[in-house]
């Protein structure tokens, strides 16, 4: 089942004040730009940067990775664009897609310094959630966010997550294992 269309336009999904699509080689300057900038912001809940994260070949290897993952239905990736001007605010991605029984998927995200609790990382969860049981029909997303990270917490149970425990070691960020506290949310829960 092909789930994503060589026509970009049919891949955006709209949300409340933003729009999400999939990430293109133009995109460099202005995610170089904004990643950047939101370091300090994102690398204390994000796996170590390299030492190129930043260089249009390490972004050029992303993309490729990206569209493997949305050729194979292993992953969607999308970029969170504000929907009156579309500016670059970040990224929320639906990883590591799992058929069979298991029918899940893990949800990742990170906003902009500039664009911090503007609602538009909760509009892009609520639409990429959405996506994720409407269109590729699966059955459980989850995710997880280091304990000391309130805001992802509070963010996670606004959009019906339920807390199902912690994880130890569970993720390798910063450069070292941290634990984390997972969530999961079942196509068969209320959305809100």
């Amino acid at each position: 089942m092909a789930l994503w269309r060589d026509d970009p336009e049919d891949d955006v999904l709209v949300g409340q004040g933003v729009k999400l699509r999939a990430p293109v080689l133009e995109d460099y300057e202005g995610w170089a730009k904004l990643r950047g900038a939101s370091r300090s912001h994102t690398e204390p809940w994000e796996p170590a940067w390299t030492p190129d994260e930043l260089t249009k070949g390490a972004f050029r290897r992303r993309i490729a990775r990206y569209q493997a993952d949305r050729q194979s239905g292993t992953g969607f990736p999308f970029f969170i664009v504000r929907a009156q001007d579309n500016l670059l605010l970040g990224a929320c991605n639906l990883n590591n897609v799992r058929r069979g029984v298991l029918q899940s998927a893990d949800i990742g995200y990170w906003i902009g310094a500039p664009y911090v609790r503007q609602g538009y990382t909760r509009a892009a969860v609520r639409r990429v959630l959405a996506f994720a049981f409407d269109q590729v029909g699966l059955h459980r997303v989850e995710a997880a966010c280091r304990p000391e990270n309130k805001a992802s917490r509070l963010l996670l149970e606004s959009v019906g997550f339920e807390y199902e425990g912690r994880a130890r070691a569970f993720l390798n960020i910063a450069g070292e294992w941290r634990d984390h506290d997972r969530f999961s949310l079942l196509s068969t829960d209320p959305r809100r």
